[in-house]
């Protein structure tokens, strides 16, 4: 027991890392998901995800086909994480943001103005 807790210890003093702690977040217009994991080094994206789908809160969420990212860099599933990323699910765009624009300035040109 005395040597395994020497190890720990000197595992620490060496800076390795028993585990990495990320965390998965999910932004919706009303509302955002945010979970903490730890995880074993060496994971990935998919890994974290694999652990995020037990929870009840990303029961809606489409985590097998979403586009994912670390700190709004878009990145693939087979990403080793580090300790501290923040992985960053992203829902599909209703509109493309341009088409959006021309669609709000048009309306707001076709108002009849008031003198």
């Amino acid at each position: 027991m005395r040597q395994h807790r020497r190890r720990l210890r000197d595992a620490g003093k060496k800076g390795l890392r028993l585990v990495i702690r990320v965390e998965i977040v999910y932004a919706q217009p009303q509302r955002s998901i945010v979970k903490s994991l730890k995880m074993p080094p060496g994971a990935t994206i998919a890994d974290a995800l694999a652990e995020a789908a037990s929870d009840a809160n990303f029961r809606g969420v489409d985590l097998a086909n979403s586009p994912v990212g670390i700190f709004g860099k878009v990145t693939h599933r087979e990403v080793k994480l580090k300790d501290g990323d923040r992985i960053e699910i992203y829902r599909p765009l209703l509109e493309e943001p341009k088409l959006a624009r021309r669609n709000r300035s048009g309306r707001k040109a076709s108002k009849p103005v008031r003198s």
